[in-house]
C-alpha cells in the first residue's frame, strides 16, 4: 500500500529554519515527481516546490524562491524541503504529493497528483 509520510513541522519565529521530510513507501516504481504544496483553511492547495524524479530538476512558486530548496534522498522514496528566512505569511499546512499518472500538466496544480501525505503544520510568528 502506497504511503507518504511528512514530518518537521513546528513553529518557528520569522526569519527561521525548518526541514520538512517526505517518506514515501510501497511506490509501484518511481514517480514521475514529487512536491509539496501549502494549504490555509478554505483555500485551495499552493504548489510550492516540485522535484523530479529522474534528473533531479525542481521549480518553486515565485514567494519562496531563493529561501525554500526541495530535494530528494538517494532512493527517490523520499523528499525534503529546507526552509529558511521563514515569514509569517508561510504559516500553513504542508502537503506532500506524488504524482504516478504521468499525465503532464502544470506542477503547481494539485489534482496532477494521485497520492498525498496527511500534511505536517508549519506556523511562523512575527
Amino acid at each position: 500500500q502506497l504511503e507518504l509520510v511528512e514530518s518537521g513541522g513546528g513553529s518557528v519565529q520569522a526569519g527561521g529554519s525548518l526541514k520538512l521530510s517526505c517518506v514515501g513507501s510501497g511506490f509501484p516504481g518511481s514517480p514521475n515527481r514529487m512536491a509539496w504544496f501549502c494549504q490555509l483553511p478554505g483555500e485551495e492547495r499552493k504548489g510550492v516546490a516540485v522535484i523530479y524524479t529522474a534528473y533531479g530538476t525542481t521549480e518553486y512558486h515565485h514567494s519562496v524562491q531563493g529561501r525554500f530548496t526541495v530535494s530528494q534522498d538517494n532512493a527517490k522514496s523520499t523528499i525534503y524541503l529546507q526552509m529558511n528566512s521563514l515569514k509569517p505569511e508561510d504559516t500553513a499546512k504542508y502537503y506532500c504529493a506524488a504524482d504516478f499518472m504521468r499525465r503532464g500538466g502544470d506542477w503547481f496544480v494539485w489534482t496532477w497528483y494521485n497520492y498525498w501525505g496527511r500534511g505536517t503544520q508549519v506556523t511562523v510568528s512575527s
